[in-house]
């Protein structure tokens, strides 16, 4: 449960992501990343794109896919990942603007750490910006912490490269482990 700004009471769940929830999940992104807009340096993000139709069905039947839902059974966020050789890799998590703040990121997260464990999986890995608010430090409050260069597996080395490729400054981005 949460609740709004009004004080009213909603109900949201977490739920394995179907075929037909595919066509809203690049809204929610979109959505969800306009939360940058309120970061200057960073605004661009919000109009950088989101991911592709393609992923999302190829992470619903290979990966890791889940959605927070409201009372109606819509979607108004997500989660999803694909598996390493013993971690499940956060790629995405977003929640819709106006149900930030209701901790649905918090329960999106804590489904994924479920199912990592119930795979009898080594951590949960992700790359992620590090003076966002929502980013490294929320992270951070679940338990999982910065990988040192000295310690980054080359699979997350050659993520951040490619981010940085893309544009995201490599000083302002980190990857971050949680071990189960």
């Amino acid at each position: 449960m949460a609740s709004t700004e009004q004080g009213a009471t909603m109900t949201f769940r977490i739920r394995k992501t179907v075929t037909a929830d595919i066509g809203c999940l690049q809204a929610i992104e979109r959505s969800a990343d306009s939360a940058f807009e309120t970061i200057p340096t960073l605004a661009w993000v919000a109009s950088d794109g989101v991911q592709p139709e393609d992923l999302h069905h190829r992470l619903c039947e290979q990966g890791y896919s889940a959605v927070v839902v409201n009372e109606d059974d819509i979607p108004v966020g997500f989660i999803n990942g694909e598996y390493t050789a013993d971690a499940l890799h956060i790629l995405g998590v977003a929640v819709m603007r106006d149900c930030q703040g209701m901790g649905l990121g918090k329960m999106l997260m804590a489904g994924a750490i479920h199912h990592a464990r119930e795979k009898q999986l080594a951590a949960l890995t992700l790359t992620t910006f590090r003076n966002v608010p929502w980013n490294q430090p929320f992270y951070a409050r679940l338990g999982f912490h910065v990988i040192s260069d000295a310690e980054m597996p080359e699979r997350l080395a050659r993520l951040l490269d490619e981010e940085a490729a893309h544009g995201f400054a490599r000083a302002g981005r980190c990857a971050m482990a949680l071990r189960l």
